[in-house]
């Protein structure tokens, strides 16, 4: 069994097809780790979306932003934005049970014998890995419990902008959501700073990028979201495989165990 990862869908099912194909993935014998975003943008939201819950236990799935703003959208009320492209898993005869299986999925997970934890736009070092799992599955049982529909209404938004221990409710929520699917640049205290969504090199006054501060652990920390670093971090700790395929890049493939990195061109 070989155990690959992969970079943002974005609903480019043709090119997550291509890829597979070049490294031979076979459900039946290896596995796949999703980094988030699975839909939105591309032309085949409602194929991969699919292909990937028909993977089964084949996947390893954690949630990214669009990922979760299908399901605002479908549960919290909120509009479809211009350049989504949704309609097609709205309108599905199965939206019911693809909108079901989003709700059962990650928002981290945490490989501790190869020692990485993969999350959508990464992992803050203000938390441990410890207390990343333990909030990732603190926000998990949200989506699975009876609060669901008001977290969707309230998802969206930039505030709090710093986390503290003491938040509650819609205020720790959606902290959490904002660092674990929404992260790129971050200050030292931890506040982060959600519009700029360029590369590494053009941190805003104050702010650097989350994966550039030292950790007190040797964690590996894979992660999607930043299509501007085309899979660049300038460390092999941390592993970007968000290389733009929605905008024109490539669809990335990462073996785990040796590090070899597949692309294929969109």
């Amino acid at each position: 069994m070989t155990d690959y990862a992969i970079g943002d869908i974005q609903g480019c099912y043709e090119r997550l097809l291509d890829v597979l194909d070049k490294v031979d993935f076979s459900p039946s014998r290896d596995r796949l780790w999703v980094a988030g975003d699975i839909i939105n943008r591309g032309p085949s939201s409602l194929e991969s979306l699919r292909y990937i819950r028909n993977l089964g236990s084949s996947a390893v799935v954690v949630l990214g932003n669009h990922d979760l703003h299908l399901l605002a959208v479908a549960l919290g009320g909120h509009n479809v934005k211009k350049k989504d492209t949704l309609h097609d898993i709205l309108d599905a005869p199965d939206h019911d049970d693809l909108l079901g299986w989003l709700l059962q999925q990650n928002i981290c997970v945490h490989d501790s014998q190869r020692n990485f934890i993969m999350a959508h736009a990464g992992l803050p070092h203000i938390w441990s890995v410890e207390q990343g799992v333990a909030l990732a599955r603190e926000l998990e049982a949200v989506l699975r419990g009876p609060d669901v529909e008001d977290y969707f209404r309230e998802m969206y938004g930039n505030y709090p902008e710093r986390w503290q221990d003491d938040l509650q409710g819609m205020d720790r929520w959606r902290m959490i959501t904002n660092y674990f699917t929404r992260m790129r640049f971050i200050a030292e205290d931890g506040t982060l700073e959600l519009a700029t969504k360029e590369s590494a090199g053009n941190s805003p006054a104050g702010y650097a990028p989350w994966f550039s501060y030292p950790r007190p652990d040797d964690v590996r920390v894979i992660f999607g979201h930043w299509a501007a670093l085309e899979g660049e971090t300038g460390s092999d700790r941390y592993i970007g495989l968000d290389t733009g395929c929605v905008w024109g890049g490539k669809l990335t493939v990462m073996n785990l165990d040796t590090g070899e990195r597949i692309h294929c061109d969109c």
